[in-house]
């Protein structure tokens, strides 16, 4: 009877065991990015629409010129994992496993150019100490909350939210969410920032499984002279006299305080709060939704 019982409770594990390897789905693979999603990565120069900054990050971001990619120093920097989403690029998706046993010890998602690789570590490792180094990779760890791959990443270094200038600290965290539905992985990352963020900033964007590979590595970053003469200072704006501060005002009538990144314009209130002073812009009637050809 006691070997009957025994028998029986290590069939009921073995049934019990496999359930959390069937609740996790495979994300190795090529994917192509789908527009699905509005992900905005600094069309003008000032455009911090949806960004959720407080008052020092909007001096930092209004100070900001594009000419500082000019500098050879800044012209391989990188930047932060967020842009895996921001970016216009696809992923290559692969795992490393334990030989013994088979079990996933980290996903990566292959770099880019001006991106890192992004590794998750799924082995239970703690994330390091405040002080250990801080890099453009982050360190990442993560765990499966059913078929949803949950993940967290600290440890990167300062950069920028866009490419326009809102800036992150290193004190930025993330969490990201990975859903796979079918053929469409659906990402889903959360940006905290004690020191420039006002509060949470979310975005998310699909990408499509595909035959065609993509590569684990973007080409090489290749610094060049670009008109900058070394030591010759940082190409900047004064906050104040930004000239492209009501850019986006004049020509789609955009509410200087959305421009800038106000928490309070991220809301759907916000529409109710304008209406009676919006005005919509006239429609367009040259090279709408078009590149201009010369």
């Amino acid at each position: 009877m006691v070997a009957g019982h025994r028998i029986a409770l290590v069939f009921l594990l073995a049934l019990l065991a496999p359930s959390t390897v069937l609740a996790q789905v495979e994300l190795a693979g090529s994917w192509v990015p789908r527009a699905f999603e509005d992900v905005s990565n600094g069309g003008f120069p000032v455009d911090y629409t949806a960004l959720p900054l407080n008052d020092e990050a909007r001096v930092r971001a209004l100070s900001y010129s594009e000419a500082q990619l000019a500098m050879i120093e800044r012209q391989c920097e990188g930047w932060p994992q967020f842009y895996l989403v921001e970016g216009p690029f696809g992923l290559k998706i692969w795992s490393d496993t334990e030989p013994a046993k088979g079990a996933v010890v980290s996903w990566t998602i292959g770099a880019w150019e001006d991106r890192a690789p992004l590794v998750i570590w799924m082995d239970g490792r703690p994330h390091p100490p405040s002080y250990a180094e801080h890099t453009r990779g982050g360190f990442t760890t993560g765990r499966w909350e059913g078929n949803t791959l949950a993940a967290r990443t600290t440890h990167m270094k300062a950069g920028f939210l866009r490419k326009n200038g809102p800036p992150n600290s290193d004190l930025t965290t993330m969490t990201w969410r990975f859903f796979r539905h079918g053929d469409l992985l659906t990402v889903l990352i959360v940006v905290e920032d004690p020191i420039y963020l006002a509060e949470a900033y979310v975005l998310s964007k699909t990408y499509e499984l595909t035959a065609t590979p993509v590569s684990p590595v973007g080409p090489p970053c290749v610094t060049a002279y670009e008109g900058q003469e070394p030591g010759a200072g940082v190409p900047h704006f004064v906050p104040e006299k930004n000239p492209f501060l009501d850019e986006l005002t004049m020509q789609f009538h955009i509410p200087r305080e959305a421009v800038l990144g106000n928490v309070r314009t991220l809301y759907p209130e916000y529409r109710k709060e304008i209406k009676d002073r919006y005005t919509p812009p006239p429609a367009c009637t040259r090279n709408c939704g078009r590149v201009p050809t010369r």
